[in-house]
């Protein structure tokens, strides 16, 4: 497979983990600016029963997920960035991609879906999605032919 193919699927699921995110950090605001706190909980541990999040909740947390909504908005919003420029194959949007996308999944990875608090679908898969798009940028960009400057 030709590594130019390689970066055009890999910003497919960069574009696409990149909108799942920037759509979960809308929501998950709305829910803290409208005082829904345990519906944005339970967007987030969607394999935690809804009922034991519906409770009364100290304004701090509202905060933090206030923040993590944040978070998620504006990495998904680099990862979608990126990858128009990973189509050309550009190594910064590769490693600018890799290091907010994959950090961001490796610590969802660790917390979420080790604690068993979310469902394979879509959070998993995501975690999925982010690291085939790593591995396959990684792959094209150290291992294509150098060329002559």
């Amino acid at each position: 497979m030709k590594y130019s193919a390689l970066f055009k699927i890999t910003t497919i699921l960069w574009i696409v983990w990149g909108l799942v995110h920037v759509f979960a950090g809308v929501m998950t605001m709305n829910f803290v600016i409208n005082s829904e706190i345990g519906s944005a909980v339970a967007g987030i541990a969607d394999a935690v029963n809804p009922d034991l999040l519906d409770m009364e909740y100290h304004p701090s947390v509202g905060a933090i997920l206030g923040q993590h909504g944040f978070n998620l908005l504006w990495i998904g919003a680099v990862t979608f960035i990126c990858a128009f420029f990973i189509w050309k194959g550009n190594k910064n949007a590769v490693l600018l991609a890799a290091l907010t996308g994959g950090l961001a999944d490796l610590g969802y990875f660790l917390f979420l879906d080790l604690g068993g608090f979310v469902n394979f679908v879509p959070g998993t898969v995501m975690t999925l999605v982010s690291s085939s798009a790593i591995i396959l940028s990684f792959y094209a960009t150290f291992n294509q032919p150098k060329t002559k400057e």
